[in-house]
């Protein structure tokens, strides 16, 4: 969706630029190793790693110009230095850049994601769902920040007609600076909970600030809500759009009915649209996926998809992005769920919810590690998931770090529970207890907040688990 002259780069972000004017930019990145032919790279001055040092690298690899903060011996458009305490110039440069590709493709559709928890696996499901009714780009990942989204609208293929956008926040302000840019069409909000709630200070704030996107909606757009959620359902009063609900309860406009959910932990229900209703098979694991589907099925019915279409279409949607309720299976039929891309109280519970459905011969095990930007509740929600995972006859917890030694005491204090839970310090004490005592047909969990690193856990337990192989 990038095709710009250098000189036109440079008219956007009024800005110089060195080298030919006439030069054609064909597409965008941040990573010199994922450069193509006819790219702009955009040097960031990262905490670890400054772009312009892998200029030449960019170069080899086809790049054509590069948008800097720095002189560099190439075609390039010249940006401010970085300052310390701002962004770094070339970050917002990226987001006029993309708001002037927007507002010059108003054919596009732009559908706005942001909640609390579920976000980029909504986003995925809604992705998989109308790409079956007209060309869609819904980027893998969370690309859902002040950097991730311009990007999203840069790399879209020339012929998308839509775009799903995540939208994430640390603060007030930071969705509204996203729909400036991003000017979306339809705004979903799968929920309000917890996460950030140490930066923004109540769940009443994170609702606000979750609430930019739909204030930012037009009067001919569509506001889809999540109407389980009553901090979300308030925010069809600050929208000018028409509002869709969808959940669970009978009074949403796209819901489910007759859960049912199978050994697997997959579930099978009835997806109901005013009169129609079809059968889903939904091929991911939990409730929570559900819930998230219907926002899906609601995006597709505003589009003009018919119920059967959509219901046709969730069937065969599958986990697209890293570390979501991703399944492995180990030797001696152990089942390993990574679920370590991130973690809130509210994705804390849906996740051991989902392990404690699944149906198997052996033990359930929950590994979890640090939940973090909790704030002055981080101890009382700790405690809180650790005595629900003691509710729900998980049979065995493992937490690992500091932070989230409250899961463990909040465990052991339940009052039902004799040593079931246990707490290491580190990963290699975990691993140890995990692999000397998992058995056959134990389900494991892994989940964590991003910064704990818990994908490295996963991949050692199933590493060693393998490397025993068939007992």
């Amino acid at each position: 969706m990038f095709n710009l002259k250098l000189s036109q780069i440079s008219q956007i972000l009024a800005a110089d630029f060195v080298g030919d004017g006439d030069l054609e930019v064909t597409g965008i990145s941040t990573d010199s190793r994922q450069i193509k032919s006819g790219d702009l790279f955009a040097a960031i001055v990262g905490a670890r790693i400054d772009g312009h040092d892998k200029v030449d690298e960019a170069l080899a690899a086809g790049a054509v110009a590069v948008l800097a903060s720095k002189p560099v011996n190439a075609n390039f458009v010249q940006l401010p230095p970085a300052d310390s305490i701002q962004l770094d110039p070339v970050i917002p440069a990226l987001g006029k850049l993309a708001t002037h590709v927007r507002v010059n493709n108003p054919d596009l559709t732009v559908i706005g994601v942001t909640g609390s928890s579920g976000k980029t696996s909504t986003k995925d499901l809604i992705g998989q769902v109308i790409n079956q009714y007209g060309q869609t780009y819904a980027p893998v990942g969370s690309p859902n920040n002040e950097l991730g989204l311009p990007l999203t609208i840069l790399q879209a293929p020339q012929d998308t007609k839509y775009l799903v956008a995540e939208m994430g926040m640390r603060g007030l302000g930071h969705i509204k600076y996203l729909t400036d840019i991003a000017k979306p069409n339809i705004g979903v909000v799968t929920n309000v909970g917890h996460a950030h709630i140490g930066e923004v200070g109540s769940i009443e704030n994170i609702a606000i600030a979750k609430s930019e996107l739909v204030v930012a909606l037009p009067a001919s757009g569509f506001a889809i809500l999540n109407f389980d959620d009553p901090l979300v359902r308030e925010m069809a009063k600050k929208t000018k759009a028409k509002v869709i609900s969808f959940g669970l309860s009978t009074k949403a406009d796209i819901r489910a009915q007759d859960l049912v959910t199978t050994p697997d932990g997959t579930t099978n229900f009835n997806l109901v649209y005013e009169t129609e209703i079809y059968p889903v098979t939904l091929p991911v694991l939990g409730e929570h996926s559900v819930v998230n589907s219907l926002a899906a099925a609601a995006v597709g019915i505003v589009i003009g998809m018919s119920l059967s279409e959509i219901a046709k279409a969730l069937t065969k949607v599958e986990i697209k992005s890293k570390w979501r309720m991703e399944v492995e299976q180990l030797p001696n039929n152990m089942t390993l769920i990574n679920d370590t891309y991130n973690a809130n109280p509210e994705s804390m519970t849906a996740a051991l919810k989902t392990l404690a459905s699944i149906q198997t011969s052996g033990r359930r095990w929950a590994v979890l590690g640090a939940m973090h930007e909790l704030g002055n509740e981080s101890i009382s929600e700790h405690d809180r998931v650790g005595r629900l995972v003691v509710r729900l006859n998980i049979d065995q917890l493992v937490v690992v770090g500091q932070i989230a030694k409250p899961l463990h005491m909040g465990a052991e204090q339940e009052g039902s529970w004799d040593g079931e839970s246990v707490w290491f310090a580190d990963f290699a004490g975990a691993c140890d207890y995990i692999c000397k005592r998992a058995k056959s047909h134990d389900v494991l969990l892994f989940k964590a907040s991003r910064s704990e690193e818990f994908d490295r856990l996963a991949q050692l337990v199933a590493d060693e688990i393998q490397a025993k192989g068939e007992l």
